[in-house]
């Protein structure tokens, strides 16, 4: 019988399961509550909670809102979105990460303070992911975003650059960055702020190490969530048999045959109960085969 771990590391981090914990306050006394974007990046989480009353919105729909309650998740949003709030009399539940909150408050003062004419806020990030959103948001959208050197053209390199970057990427993405613009600056090193979070960029050593230890790896993960991609991809390196699957409906069984140890992990967005879900259909998959 094969062994079958999960990965004790893997699972929500705190922004996560604060921004849950605040919604299941809420939905236990009222039973609806408006949720401005998909509180986590997990379809299987995302039905679990609209199943007990959270109605998920866009932007558009959250700007036609008045009188009620919304949560805003762990990504944060940027100062537009709290102006509709006051306006329309929408009572916000801030569950924006702490993390997230201490960035966006560094990156508006580093914009108040900044000469435009010779300074340039830029972003490391993905472009149109809700935290860079947010991000931008504070620099009144002048901040450049760059997901990587395919992007630098678009910076101006007379300028001074001072770098932030998303919570969520990761350390050696950051240091690649900082290198390229040195090298496109002349030497010039820029500004930069180590603004990854440490609790996620210490997944991607751990999750190495996990992945190493077994015959196969089910990496359980929703297909939007970007720190997902970065951590399956990162399991796949260390172990080409590594498998991405949101649920249980897409496991092959024929993966798990003759496998002597197999390992179940996932990313900051895949709640602790769907791996728990994923090691029973296994087991019982390996019970039926014998």
């Amino acid at each position: 019988m094969a062994r079958i771990e999960i990965d004790k590391n893997s699972g929500f981090c705190f922004g996560v399961v604060n921004a849950i914990r605040k919604a299941e306050e809420e939905l236990e006394k009222s039973g609806r509550l408006y949720c401005l974007g998909d509180i986590v990046h997990n379809n299987s989480e995302v039905t679990r909670l609209q199943e007990k009353g959270l109605i998920t919105i866009d932007h558009d729909t959250f700007a036609r809102l008045h009188d009620v309650k919304v949560l805003l998740r762990a990504h944060g949003e940027p100062p537009e979105t709290y102006r509709i709030a006051r306006e329309n009399r929408i009572e916000i539940i801030d569950a924006t990460c702490p993390v997230v909150l201490q960035l966006q408050r560094k990156i508006k003062q580093s914009y108040e303070q900044s000469d435009p004419e010779r300074e340039q806020i830029v972003i490391y990030g993905k472009r149109g992911h809700a935290e860079v959103n947010g991000l931008v948001g504070q620099t009144d959208g002048h901040a450049v975003v760059v997901e990587g050197v395919e992007d630098f053209d678009r910076l101006d390199f007379t300028k001074k650059i001072k770098l932030y970057s998303q919570t969520t990427k990761s350390v050696e993405g950051l240091q690649s960055v900082v290198e390229e613009i040195t090298r496109r600056s002349g030497g010039e090193p820029p500004e930069y702020h180590d603004t990854i979070c440490r609790q996620v960029a210490n997944r991607i050593p751990n999750i190495r190490n996990f992945a190493h230890q077994h015959d196969l790896i089910l990496f359980v993960c929703g297909r939007k969530s970007s720190n997902g991609k970065v951590l399956y991809e990162e399991c796949r390196q260390e172990n080409p048999n590594t498998h991405l699957v949101s649920d249980v409906s897409e496991i092959d069984a024929a993966w798990l045959v003759g496998r002597e140890s197999i390992g179940i992990c996932g990313a900051t967005s895949t709640p602790k109960w769907l791996m728990e879900e994923v090691a029973r259909y296994v087991s019982e998959s390996l019970d039926g085969s014998r």
